[in-house]
């Protein structure tokens, strides 16, 4: 039986040593043709995923480059936009300051006509209070009083009127 045992053993030992030689054969001729297939598939349609990879990234990098130089374009133009604004704003304050000016001068003129409408007014009152006391103290014809009034009136009128 030993023997026999043996001469089973190696029967099966052979017969399993063969088996996965030619397995391993046929798994690798398949693989071999699977990639001569394949390789021979991209070469007759001219597709290849690198080659679609490659354009895809190429496109990518052109669309971030043309939003880049946008956003140049727009920052430029708020720059412009910006410097306008403040240019304006300085033409305005420039023209705020000149009505300060104007009004300041116009204030103090106002001022020195209201002085002077004050002397006047004083002055007018003076005349009226002269001509009451020269009524009351002296007797004159009226016409003689008249031209006198007429004369200060006058001479008060050509006075203003030469300052």
């Amino acid at each position: 039986m030993t023997q026999l045992a043996r001469d089973e053993l190696t029967n099966t030992t052979a017969r399993i040593g063969t088996q996965p030689i030619a397995l391993a054969a046929a798994i690798l001729i398949a693989l071999l043709a699977g990639v001569a297939l394949i390789a021979g598939w991209r070469a007759f349609t001219g597709n290849s995923p690198e080659l679609d990879r490659a354009v895809a990234a190429r496109q990518l990098q052109a669309r971030a480059t043309q939003a880049s130089e946008q956003l140049v374009e727009k920052a430029k133009g708020l720059e412009a936009t910006q410097q306008e604004s403040i240019d304006q704003l300085q033409v305005v304050q420039d023209q705020l300051q000149t009505v300060r000016r104007l009004l300041a001068a116009q204030q103090t003129d106002t001022k020195r006509l209201s002085e002077q409408v004050s002397a006047l007014t004083e002055a007018i009152e003076g005349l009226r209070q002269s001509y009451a006391s020269a009524q009351t103290s002296d007797p004159e014809p009226a016409g003689v009083r008249n031209r006198s009034i007429r004369r200060a009136v006058g001479h008060h009128r050509r006075g203003r009127s030469h300052s």
